[in-house]
This record gives structure tokens, C-alpha cells and sequence, in this order.
């Protein structure tokens, strides 16, 4: 396994990944704080918390099993190159901990606080329901021949789709209501900060190493960096640009929506707000 050539880069690429760590695992308790002061998840988008949770549970394994399996670390240098370095680090797997229970937490608020007539769409939990059938399936074509590495880039496949769609319902549901109130801006300004740290710290390392293999060596957290920028800078442009100066309205009428729904959108229902 490859060593690093630089200590001020190897120190450099440490104090990125923690600033990351810290930016990213920060970033869930603004909505948290703000649920529960309100006693309520009006504003905030159910399929965005449910693929969100997904996300963060396929991360977990692919970062859990690549940082602490030996027999996976051989493969991926079997197939990368001895002088390559893993490209999970600490950090990565304290951060999907963590995730995993932060948005846990912001799930079970959804069931417990007021959600007025918000539901989670049939077609996120299908969607869901067929990412982890398909795990499973995936998991016993491995299992004969102990394809562990080409298993847990399933999983990081996985998070990277999520990724990619787990904004979208959120967006959207900020421009049909004209509004970003009940969905927290600070979540989205340490999400920023903590994808430009963990762009720059896979750059660092690149550097260092005279090669670019852990950018296309873990496509996952290249994409998810990237994705994950592009969509905040878009909450950002809503919240600051496209709809400022619109929560005393949309307040007062959201907090008049009856709050005894069915948290699981029926097929028979009209089509609403939330996607």
C-alpha cells in the first residue's frame, strides 16, 4: 500500500477530511433543531429524508467494509495497483455513522410532529423497496465466488443514484410552494462547505500520489461531491434569490393545513404538493 510523499499534504489532506466530517455531520442538526422547535416537518420533504436515509445506509456499508475488511482492501489493490492508497478514510466512515443516525432522528420527527397533508410518495418507497431487493440479490451473486469489492460498489452505485434523486423531490417542492420555510438553509450551507472540503481533500491526495486513480478508483464520493454541490448551490439560489422574504406568508397558510393525514400517500389521492 502506497505512503504518503508529503507531510505538509498528508497533513493538509487530515484537515480537510475532518473539516468535511465536521461541515457535513453539523449540517443535520439545523433541520433537527428546527423540527422540534416547531413541533413540526411542514416544509420539509418526506421522499427527500426516506431516499436520504438510503443513501447514507448504502454509504455506510461501502465505507465501513472497504476501511476495515482486509480481504476487500486486496482486492481493490489487485485491481487498482499495490502503490495505490485506500481511499476511505476515517473520517468517511465516522461521517455515514453518523449520517445514518442524524437522519434516522429526522425520519421518526416526520412520523411524530405535525406534517399537515405532506406524505411519503408511493413511488419513493418503491424505489426504495426495489435498491435494497436488488441489494440482496446482488449480495448472493457475490457470495460463491467472494466478490466482496464488486459488492460494495453495488452499494456505492446505490448511494451515488440516491444521491443524485433524493434533491430532486425537495426542489421541487420548494418551487411549487414558491418557499424554502420549514426546510433549513444551514443544513444546506455546511453541506456546501462540506463537499468543497472533500473535493479538496481527494484532489490533495491526488497530488501527492502523482496519480488521479482515487477519483475513478471511488467514483462514489467524486459524484456524490459533485452532485451534492450543483444541488446546494440550487437551494441556495432558491432560498437567497428566487423566494426571500416569503415565511410570515407561507407560514400563516401552512400552518392551517390539517395535520391528520396519512403519512403514506394513497394511490386513490389527487396529486399534491409534495413529490
Amino acid at each position: 500500500m502506497a505512503s504518503w510523499n508529503s507531510v505538509p499534504l498528508e497533513i493538509t489532506y487530515e484537515v480537510l477530511g475532518w473539516l468535511a466530517f465536521i461541515s457535513w455531520s453539523i449540517s443535520f442538526y439545523p433541520q433537527v433543531i428546527l423540527n422540534f422547535r416547531r413541533k413540526s416537518v411542514i416544509g420539509l420533504n418526506f421522499d427527500f429524508v426516506l431516499l436520504n436515509l438510503t443513501k447514507h445506509s448504502s454509504y455506510l456499508i461501502y465505507n465501513a467494509t472497504l476501511y476495515f475488511s482486509s480481504a476487500v482492501q486486496k482486492q481493490y489493490l489487485e485491481k487498482y495497483g499495490l502503490g495505490e492508497m485506500i481511499p476511505v478514510a476515517a473520517n468517511d466512515v465516522a461521517f455515514s455513522i453518523h449520517a445514518v443516525l442524524l437522519t434516522a432522528i429526522t425520519l421518526f420527527q416526520v412520523v411524530i410532529y405535525e406534517r399537515g397533508s405532506q406524505k411519503v410518495s408511493r413511488i419513493s418507497i418503491g424505489i426504495v423497496a426495489a435498491v435494497w431487493l436488488g441489494a440482496a440479490v446482488c449480495f448472493f451473486v457475490a457470495l460463491p465466488t467472494h466478490s466482496w469489492l464488486w459488492l460494495i460498489s453495488i452499494f456505492n452505485s446505490i448511494q451515488v443514484f440516491m444521491t443524485a434523486i433524493k434533491y430532486i423531490p425537495q426542489a421541487i417542492f420548494n418551487f411549487t410552494r414558491k418557499s424554502t420555510v420549514g426546510f433549513s438553509i444551514g443544513n444546506i450551507l455546511l453541506d456546501f462547505s462540506g463537499g468543497v472540503a472533500n473535493y479538496a481533500q481527494m484532489g490533495v491526495q491526488s497530488i501527492d500520489q502523482g496519480s488521479w486513480v482515487n477519483f475513478y478508483g471511488n467514483i462514489g464520493k467524486t459524484l456524490l461531491s459533485l452532485i451534492s454541490i450543483f444541488f446546494d448551490l440550487l437551494f441556495m439560489g432558491q432560498h437567497f434569490i428566487l423566494y426571500p422574504a416569503k415565511g410570515a406568508t407561507i407560514s400563516s397558510k401552512i400552518s392551517k393545513e390539517e395535520s391528520a393525514e396519512p403519512l403514506v400517500k394513497s394511490s386513490d389521492d389527487p396529486v399534491s404538493e409534495n413529490v
